[in-house]
């Protein structure tokens, strides 16, 4: 079972990520981000970029919210987690996109938690991976 900080730090990460997405929606990532264009490319039977990457945020949230309380059971825990944990780190890529435009980058103020975040729940998650081994 994981323990009650690890499943804290991610149901904490939930309400980050959809004001995250919200950022990004506001500040119109939909249309300067390479991603956005790429799913816009290769899934073009909505209308728009801005169509699709709403269509994304709303997955992703439900997703988050589904994956919280899945992870009041056992099974799977610390696989399934490995998922935000990789999205923790795939959120810097805020920090480079803003680095390279010399200024703010749709997404970049909540960005700013998500290491912060992902290194205390990768920290966590680490634990409990070598306290299952060892149980």
């Amino acid at each position: 079972m994981i323990s009650t900080r690890l499943k804290n730090i991610f149901i904490l990460s939930v309400p980050v990520f959809i004001a995250h997405g919200l950022e990004e929606y506001f500040a119109g990532f939909y249309a300067v981000d390479s991603h956005v264009d790429f799913m816009f490319r290769y899934f073009y039977t909505l209308p728009t970029p801005q169509a699709i990457f709403l269509l994304f945020q709303i997955m992703l949230w439900v997703t988050l919210i589904i994956a919280a309380l899945l992870i009041s059971g056992e099974k799977w825990q610390l696989r399934l987690l490995v998922i935000p944990g990789l999205v923790y780190i795939y959120e810097l890529h805020h920090f480079l996109k803003a680095l390279v435009v010399g200024g703010y980058y749709p997404g970049l103020v909540t960005a700013v938690a998500f290491p912060i975040i992902g290194v205390l729940f990768w920290k966590e998650l680490i634990k409990e991976v070598k306290t299952s081994k060892t149980a």
